[in-house]
C-alpha cells in the first residue's frame, strides 16, 4: 500500500501500523493496554482509527526524545480537554523545555564520563604497553570511583528537584 494510499485510509490494520512505524504487533498491544491508542474490535480483530495513527505517531515521537510512556500518555489525553488544545500546548511546551533541560545535562555528564573513560583507557594502555609502572585495574580506577559516583548522585538529586518542580506547576 503506498503512502497516499494510507494517508486516505479510515482505518489500518496491526500489521499496517506495525510496518508503518516499524513496531512489534506486540508493541502495539502494549500501547492499548496503556490506553495510548484505543482500537476498536471485529471479533478477535483489532481496526485503528486515523486518531490511533495519528497518537502512535506522537507515541514513537516522545519515545525518541526521552518521554515516558506516562509523560506521553498525560500530553495525548490533553487533547480531550477541548479547550481548543490550549491546555495541551501550554502543557507540552513546558515538558519539551524540561526534557531540553535533561537531555543538556545528560549530554554534558556523557561527556564527562567519555573523557574520564579516555583517561582510565590511557592508564591502562600505558600499563600493558610498559610505558608505565604496573598497577592493577583495581588501583587505577580506586581514584576515579569516588569522584565518578558523587557525579552521578548529583544527576540524580539534580533531575529528581527538576522533575517536582515540573509536577508542581
Amino acid at each position: 500500500m503506498t503512502k497516499i494510499d494510507q494517508d486516505n485510509q479510515e482505518s489500518f490494520s496491526i500489521s499496517e501500523l506495525s510496518a508503518t512505524f516499524n513496531l512489534t504487533s506486540r508493541a502495539l498491544r502494549f500501547y492499548e493496554t496503556k490506553k495510548l491508542i484505543e482500537p476498536t474490535r471485529a471479533g478477535s480483530r483489532r481496526i485503528y482509527s486515523k486518531r490511533d495513527k495519528a497518537r502512535l505517531a506522537l507515541v514513537v515521537q516522545g519515545k525518541n526524545v526521552g518521554f515516558s510512556l506516562d509523560e506521553i500518555k498525560e500530553m495525548l489525553d490533553l487533547y480531550d480537554i477541548r479547550d481548543g488544545q490550549k491546555t495541551q500546548m501550554k502543557i507540552t511546551s513546558v515538558k519539551f523545555r524540561a526534557q531540553i533541560a535533561k537531555l543538556i545535562e545528560q549530554k554534558s555528564q556523557i561527556e564527562v564520563a567519555i573523557s574520564e573513560l579516555s583517561k582510565l583507557c590511557d592508564q591502562v594502555d600505558g600499563v600493558v604497553s610498559g610505558k608505565t609502572s604496573s598497577m592493577s585495574i583495581i588501583e587505577i580506577l580506586d581514584g576515579k570511583t569516588v569522584t565518578l559516583n558523587n557525579k552521578i548522585e548529583a544527576l540524580n538529586t539534580e533531575t529528581q528537584t527538576h522533575n517536582a518542580g515540573i509536577q508542581t506547576q
